[in-house]
């Protein structure tokens, strides 16, 4: 069969477009293959050999215990995470992971929280570990490299944090980030990035980001105010000045701010013998402006507002690897909380920004409507048996009443029988 002049032309457009299609195929194979997970914790079978309890404020009575569970209204029961235990209690465990740098590279942590609890106050942060840590020991006073996470206390706090330790010393982020307050799973992401950029995002969403020189106090700022500096005496700041060849109308001076009312007429009944003579009352004259004064014009001089100019820090001395942690050797979780109830899960490590984003995507995007509606029906089953228990306390509250009142009145034929007995 003859081809058309049709066909011949698709065959054309077809072997242009095939190795167009494989190019970006081998592109898209070789930056997910050059990408590096660090660590990864889904907490499936296994999770206990990965994970060290610590013994931190055990001997105290004040250290609590994980367990191992999806939580209530779930969307996956299955999809199970470890979740703090016991009320007022300090929590630490932590997993000791391959040792990494994230010197030229960028460095993602990124995890899901569920506070399921009403916390009242505590954390629900992470913390990179570096160096040698004595697990069984590892606790609040156990230096780390990276704290990220939320931190809630009251209806004041409700921070997330960012804290990166730089020569022995925590700096937290100065912005106020506010994190999630309710009780479903959230992601949250911390992306640090080789030329010292951030960002911080929850549920793939931006949260906030910026750069380690601005939003921290590690280093002194590159460009600070000359206090030297003083406004030049001929600097001008009038943005309008008075017309110098504005002239005063001839007479305007002689103009009076009032006048006789002209509709004003004298009454029928006027005495001047008595009253004097007549005179119109005064009114405002329309043709008064007030003191003279010169029009506006623009200032050919303007300059604007004076401010204080910027020069080079002399203090300032740049460290191209600001963004660098020390090498990165553990995972942890260390936190304090008044009620307990978060379930921790999906731990993830790793140099990707679009992998962390398409793990949020497989797991939050696709179950966050279950679990909202799985949340919802737990509410109102929780709110109707609220309601009724309120009833049955009110109902045995007014039982108990009507009994004292009983027990309190005197029936008088009662006292009656009692003296006639006498």
């Amino acid at each position: 069969m003859k081809s058309s002049p049709e066909m011949v032309e698709q065959r054309k457009k077809l072997r242009l477009l095939l190795p167009l299609n494989f190019t970006l195929l081998f592109f898209f194979l070789f930056n997910f293959a050059s990408s590096e997970i660090f660590f990864e914790e889904r907490f499936e079978d296994g999770w206990k050999s990965r994970w060290v309890l610590s013994d931190w404020k055990r001997s105290e009575g004040k250290a609590g215990t994980f367990k191992y569970t999806a939580g209530r209204w779930a969307a996956d029961p299955d999809d199970k995470g470890i979740q703090t235990y016991n009320d007022a209690k300090h929590y630490a465990i932590s997993a000791k992971i391959p040792e990494f740098s994230n010197k030229d590279r960028t460095l993602v942590l990124q995890y899901s929280i569920k506070l399921e609890q009403d916390i009242e106050c505590g954390g629900g942060y992470i913390k990179l570990l570096s160096g040698y840590v004595n697990q069984k020991k590892f606790g609040g006073d156990t230096p780390y490299s990276l704290m990220f996470g939320p931190d809630i206390c009251g209806s004041q706090t409700k921070k997330l944090h960012a804290i990166v330790s730089y020569q022995g010393q925590n700096y937290p982020n100065k912005k106020d980030i506010q994190c999630e307050t309710d009780k479903l799973t959230h992601f949250y992401t911390f992306i640090l990035r080789p030329d010292a950029s951030y960002s911080i995002l929850v549920d793939n969403r931006e949260r906030e980001s910026g750069s380690l020189y601005t939003d921290w106090d590690i280093l002194p700022p590159r460009k600070i105010k000359d206090v030297k500096a003083k406004r030049p005496a001929d600097w001008e700041d009038r943005e309008y000045i008075d017309d110098p060849n504005d002239v005063k109308p001839e007479g305007y001076d002689s103009i009076p701010a009032e006048i006789p009312d002209p509709k004003a007429k004298e009454p029928d009944d006027w005495d001047d013998e008595e009253n004097g003579i007549w005179r119109p009352p005064k009114i405002p004259n329309p043709k008064y402006k007030g003191p003279w004064k010169r029009k506006k014009v623009k200032n050919p001089n303007y300059k604007g507002k004076w401010k204080t100019p910027w020069i080079d820090n002399p203090e300032f001395e740049d460290d191209p690897d600001l963004y660098v942690l020390k090498p990165i050797k553990y995972v942890g979780i260390e936190v304090w909380q008044v009620k307990a109830g978060s379930v921790y899960d999906n731990i993830l490590i790793c140099d990707d920004p679009e992998y962390a984003r398409q793990v949020v995507e497989d797991i939050w995007a696709k179950n966050k409507e279950v679990e909202k509606e799985a949340f919802e029906e737990a509410e109102k089953e929780r709110r109707a048996r609220e309601e009724e228990e309120g009833n049955r306390a009110k109902e045995d509250s007014e039982k108990r009443r009507k009994e004292r009142r009983g027990r309190r009145r005197h029936d008088p034929h009662d006292y009656m029988d009692y003296h006639d007995e006498l």
